[in-house]
């Protein structure tokens, strides 16, 4: 289930406004979750496949809508809750809204690994994958 709930982001209602960051977090976050049996389950390359077609369903929404600015999809672990996140917003990488240390990196699998792993507290930073959607082409 929960790489299907992964793809149904990509569906989502998106707000893009720079005015109002708040707004933008509110409606552009998720975090589809399961349960522990679930996933044990899970594979790595199901559920980094599902975040990948879901940056790139997003980049086609965002030229869509006329966007020429940057955006940036990006997912990471919430070891407090348990939970894989993911946002959208038009922000570089090194403006995420995280208030702690964050790490961007274009390597997905850690993030996803350490989500399946369980991983608990303990990294001195955060590690965010992050994906380029913006309007501007690459």
């Amino acid at each position: 289930m929960l790489p299907t709930w992964i793809a149904e982001v990509a569906q989502e209602p998106l707000l893009l406004d720079p005015a109002d960051h708040q707004a933008e977090l509110n409606a552009n976050t998720w975090w589809p979750s399961t349960g522990d049996e679930e996933r044990r389950s899970l594979t790595l390359s199901e559920v980094v496949t599902a975040l990948e077609g879901v940056g790139a369903a997003l980049r086609i929404r965002v030229r869509a809508l006329g966007s020429t600015g940057v955006a940036t999809f990006c997912a990471w672990h919430d070891e407090q809750a348990g939970q894989l996140r993911s946002s959208v917003g038009p922000v570089t990488a090194r403006e995420l809204p995280f208030r702690n240390n964050h790490v961007p990196s274009c390597a997905l699998e850690p993030v996803v690994a350490g989500f399946l792993d369980g991983d608990g507290p303990g990294h001195p930073s955060l590690r965010v994958w992050v994906a380029d959607v913006g309007g501007v082409a690459s």
